[in-house]
């Protein structure tokens, strides 16, 4: 076994060595055999259940929740803010987007070093969906050897009916996924009562029908093929495996020679391993590979035939763990090391930029002050024989609740607001584009150009405050 060459030994299931076609050609990719995979019971499957209502009930509940008056995780992209939990998220906000994307990266480097595919196995979407596909298909069609007795068959009006009735409850769940979807994207109240009266837009009706058929087509279908063929992970994660990573291992010594046998047999004295050569953690892997052909990139970590094999040892008398999680340096004798550099930066890595969104979110001011001057005129003179300069503020509320604001400028002595522009209100969630006009004594400029400070400070509340710089143009100073 190699951690870095996961595919050295080739699944049969994906490659064909059949030279005995006609005219002699080699056929060099095997056609698309169905995988049956049995159902299993044990820890990891309780685990992997587990991951699927949990994460499967998150999906389709969350936006039901309501949240200060708002969708509890709501992304408003014609309002271009983006609800989650009470906080609202604007454009200005990106940075947050960024860091949770490098968190996920990192996760799955960390994770990956450690334990494997261990997001592929649990809770990866298409792993998620699949088992709820299959767990319907069990419920139609039977366990594996109906579901195989009855491809096989011919078609009649009651094998028509058990597949239909299948594609149908397939069907079904996939729109209300489709619907979920789009659920995070417009109000899910609004959503339905405009389904249910057949009046959703063009848009919406394009992105439920897509998200639905993909999800159909991709957990309903192609299954393992989009594991295999489809997702890059499985092609770039050997860069990420070393001899102490945790993977999905067949102990090639303990099990070789491998063969059948009756239960309580001296098995060693007729030169076989404790494999029995049942084929059952073949039949259960949802990617149909045989793991005892050692590491292969087309293993997810699902862990189903540790499962069974232990099973299998239970019922012989033998001890568990021919198939486990361990590592390389474990099977060739040698210690492993859990806590390595690697494994070390990435931790260090994740805590520190989690860290930092945390305080970054703790520390968020909800308010927000941009300051554009306006070019259409560099300065302009009053009655009174003050300098004038105008600016556009845009102020953006991202709180909850409206505020009325005071403004005030400092930076340049002797300047001020013009009268009645000291106090602004903004409603909730909201941009307020203000004008306001900054005067100053022309006796007072020292300079051509000159900074200007803006304070922006809620009265009902100190602590939501901003500054902004604006640039401030007069004549030139009389020497």
């Amino acid at each position: 076994m190699s951690s870095t060459t996961p595919d050295k030994t080739k699944s049969k299931s994906s490659l064909s060595t059949a030279g005995n076609e006609p005219g002699g050609e080699e056929e060099i990719y095997a056609k698309h055999k169905k995988v049956y995979p049995r159902e299993v019971h044990g820890i990891f499957a309780t685990w992997r259940v587990t991951g699927v209502l949990v994460l499967l009930g998150l999906y389709y509940l969350l936006p039901w929740f309501r949240w200060n008056g708002h969708q509890a995780v709501l992304f408003d992209l014609p309002a271009r803010k983006f609800y989650v939990f009470g906080l609202t998220f604007w454009p200005q906000d990106f940075f947050f987007l960024a860091a949770l994307l490098i968190v996920a990266a990192l996760s799955l480097f960390f994770f990956t070093a450690l334990a494997g595919r261990l997001w592929c196995g649990y809770a990866c979407p298409q792993t998620v969906w699949t088992e709820v596909f299959l767990w319907m298909e069990r419920k139609v069609e039977g366990d594996r050897n109906k579901q195989m007795k009855l491809d096989r068959a011919p078609w009649s009006a009651h094998k028509f009916a058990i597949k239909a009735s299948k594609h149908v409850l397939w069907l079904a769940f996939a729109a209300w996924t489709g619907f979920t979807f789009v659920g995070y994207f417009t109000p899910v109240t609004d959503l339905g009562a405009r389904l249910a009266h057949f009046s959703l837009g063009p848009w919406e009706t394009f992105w439920i029908l897509f998200y639905g058929f993909a999800t159909y087509g991709n957990a309903g279908w192609m299954r393992e093929q989009v594991c295999i063929y489809m997702c890059p992970y499985a092609r770039f994660q050997s860069a990420m495996f070393d001899k102490d990573t945790l993977v999905i291992s067949y102990d090639e010594q303990r099990g070789e020679p491998r063969g059948s046998r009756k239960k309580g047999v001296d098995y060693q004295a007729q030169g076989l391993g404790d494999c029995i050569d049942c084929t059952l953690c073949v039949q259960v892997c949802p990617t149909g590979i045989d793991i005892r052909d050692g590491l292969q990139y087309q293993c997810i970590g699902c862990a189903a035939c540790i499962d069974v094999c232990d099973q299998v040892m239970d019922r012989m008398g033998y001890p568990k763990g021919l198939i486990r999680y361990t590592t390389e340096n474990a099977m060739e004798g040698q210690r492993s090391h859990l806590l390595r550099p690697r494994v070390i930066v990435y931790a260090t890595l994740l805590v520190a930029i989690m860290g930092a969104v945390v305080y970054g979110l703790t520390q968020r001011v909800p308010l927000r002050l941009d300051v554009i001057r306006d070019r259409n005129t560099l300065y302009r003179e009053t009655s009174q024989g003050l300098v004038e300069n105008i600016y556009l503020l845009k102020i953006i509320n991202m709180d909850e609740k409206p505020h009325t604001y005071s403004l005030k400028v400092s930076g340049l002595s002797g300047a001020s607001l013009a009268p009645g522009q000291s106090k602004i209100s903004v409603p909730a969630g909201e941009v307020a584009n203000v004008p306001v006009r900054v005067r100053i004594d022309p006796a007072l400029l020292k300079h051509v150009g000159n900074d200007v400070e803006f304070h922006l400070r809620a009265l009902d509340n100190p602590k939501l405050s901003t500054d902004a710089t604006g640039r401030f143009i007069g004549p030139i100073p009389r020497r």
